[in-house]
C-alpha cells in the first residue's frame, strides 16, 4: 500500500481496462476499492484510451459493478479526439474516422462533419469492422494532407479470455499504407491528460498518480505529464517485464487492491 500523506498524493488518474476490469470481468471488489478512495480523501478521474465506448456508457458499466460516478470523473480517448478538433478546427469541419460508433457519435455531437471529401483530419481508433476500402480512404487523405490522429497506440486489449487486437494494431495499418506516423488523443501524449487534469480542484500535478498497467502509454504518459506513477500487474504486463521496463514507475503492485490497502 502507498502512504498517501507522506508521498503528498492527493488525486488519482486510473486507467480502466487492466486496471479496474478485463472486458465485463471486474478486478478485485470495485465497490471496496472506490470507498477506499473515498475514505482516504482522494480525487479521482478515469482516464482511459479505449474510445469504443462513450462516458456515459462506462457510467452505465460502472453502475453495473455497483460503483457511482458522475461525467466529469470519467475521461475517455474519443472525448480527447474531440477536446482537440475544437482547439484547432471551426465546427462543420469535415473529418474521416475509422472507428466505433460511438466515436462517431461523440465527433458528431461536437459540430463536425463525417466525411472523405475535402477531410481535413483523419481519425483512427479501435474498428470491429474493418475494411482495406477503410484503410485505403484513411491512408489516401493523409497522403493528401489530412491530419492524422490516433486514438491510442495501445495493440492490444485485455479480456478474460486474453489479448485482442486493439486501436494501435489498426493504427499501424494506416500509417503503414500512408508512411505516416500519428499524433495521439490518448496516453501517452498529453491530450488526454491535459483533459483529465482540467477536471480536478486545487491540485498540482505532482499530487497526482497515474495507475495503469501498461508502461509503454499509462506510465509514459504520467511521466511526460510530470506526475508520479505506479504500474499495476492486473492488465498486460507481467511482473518479469515490469521490473525491466522504461520508462520506470515510482510504484508497482499486483492490483488496485494491493495499491489502496482496500
Amino acid at each position: 500500500m502507498i502512504d498517501f500523506i507522506e508521498h503528498n498524493i492527493r488525486a488519482l488518474f486510473l486507467d480502466m481496462d487492466g486496471v479496474l476490469w478485463r472486458d465485463s470481468e471486474p478486478i478485485g471488489n470495485l465497490p471496496a476499492i472506490f470507498t477506499r478512495i473515498s475514505a482516504l480523501g482522494l480525487q479521482v478521474v478515469l482516464a482511459t484510451n479505449n474510445a469504443t465506448q462513450s462516458v456515459p456508457q462506462y457510467i452505465d458499466k460502472l453502475a453495473d459493478f455497483c460503483v457511482k460516478l458522475n461525467e466529469s470523473q470519467i475521461t475517455t480517448a474519443g472525448e480527447a479526439v474531440v477536446y482537440h478538433l475544437r482547439e484547432k478546427y471551426p465546427e462543420k469541419t469535415n473529418v474521416f474516422v475509422v472507428g466505433m460508433d460511438s466515436l462517431v457519435a461523440q465527433i458528431v455531437s461536437a459540430g463536425f462533419t463525417i466525411s472523405n471529401h475535402g477531410a481535413r483530419a483523419v481519425i483512427v481508433g479501435v474498428d470491429r469492422n474493418i475494411t482495406y476500402e477503410k484503410i485505403r480512404l484513411a491512408s489516401q487523405l493523409i497522403r493528401d494532407g489530412a491530419e492524422f490522429i490516433g486514438t491510442n497506440p495501445d495493440r492490444t486489449f485485455p479480456t478474460p479470455h486474453g489479448l485482442v487486437p486493439g486501436a494501435g494494431s489498426i493504427i499501424a495499418a494506416v500509417a503503414a499504407a500512408a508512411e505516416t506516423e500519428p499524433r495521439y488523443a490518448g496516453k501517452p501524449d498529453n491530450i488526454l491528460m491535459d483533459l483529465s487534469f482540467s477536471r480536478l480542484s486545487g491540485i498540482t500535478r505532482e499530487q497526482v498518480l497515474m495507475v495503469g498497467d501498461r508502461p509503454e502509454t499509462d506510465i509514459a504518459a504520467g511521466i511526460n505529464f510530470g506526475c508520479r506513477t505506479a504500474l499495476v500487474l492486473s492488465g498486460v504486463t507481467t511482473e518479469e517485464i515490469a521490473h525491466k521496463c522504461l520508462p520506470r514507475p515510482d510504484f508497482i503492485f499486483q492490483d488496485l487492491t494491493e495499491l489502496l490497502g482496500a
